[in-house]
């Protein structure tokens, strides 16, 4: 074998080492949480983070709270409103479940938002009366108007359409999906709707534990 047969098999066979360690790595994930797996868990994580709007917001505490400080904390923001007959109700008692199925340290690392789109009709003390039927510590946001609820929607692409207030009894069309807020504040992805409360209760410990 000739000097640059070696060269040329050395060299391949480096591309080669590197190559199974990048693969074996994607389909491990070790370090990071199987990606195959959670996808299945229907977690879709973006290949960049994206910042969310400085829409002023009030809690159910009547404190006010801007949308891009939700830091500390892995935060899940469901668009939703208290007087949703079917997909809140369903969705907020499915989180329920899955968080009192958590490590505790992945639960101190978690907070459950519900954001309002129906802000007319979500006040401050409505939020609180009705988040306390599935946990105290979720936590209720509710905008000064529809459209900064639909600036913060759109941001994080889980958009609705707003209601027609005049109709009486109206409902509002809106996404069962979640964004994924990061500790630094910033949208990380989505979980798809319907939860899979099995799936996510097996990822999100990994997905909790990243910075």
């Amino acid at each position: 074998m000739t000097r640059t047969q070696k060269t040329v098999f050395i060299l391949v066979a480096l591309v080669a080492l590197v190559m199974g360690l990048t693969v074996n790595k994607v389909l491990t994930g070790k370090g990071q949480g199987d990606p195959t797996a959670l996808i299945d868990a229907g977690i879709i994580l973006l290949p960049q983070s994206r910042n969310l709007p400085d829409v002023q917001m009030t809690n159910q505490e009547g404190q006010s709270v801007t949308v891009n400080e939700l830091k500390g904390k892995w935060s899940l923001l469901f668009f939703g409103y208290t007087f949703c007959p079917d997909i809140c109700p369903t969705t907020l008692a499915q989180l329920r479940q899955i968080k009192s199925e958590l490590p505790k340290e992945a639960v101190d690392n978690l907070q459950i938002v519900l954001v309002s789109v129906d802000p007319n009709r979500d006040n401050p003390t409505q939020l609180k009366q009705y988040l306390g039927y599935f946990d105290p510590q979720f936590v209720g946001l509710t905008g000064a108007n529809v459209e900064d609820v639909q600036k913060v929607a759109n941001a994080v692409s889980i958009p609705f359409i707003p209601a027609d207030i005049n109709k009486p009894n109206y409902t509002v069309d809106h996404s069962g999906n979640l964004a994924v807020i990061g500790p630094d504040g910033t949208q990380r992805g989505f979980i798809r709707a319907p939860l899979n409360n099995q799936k996510l209760v097996a990822q999100l410990p990994e997905l909790l534990k990243r910075p």
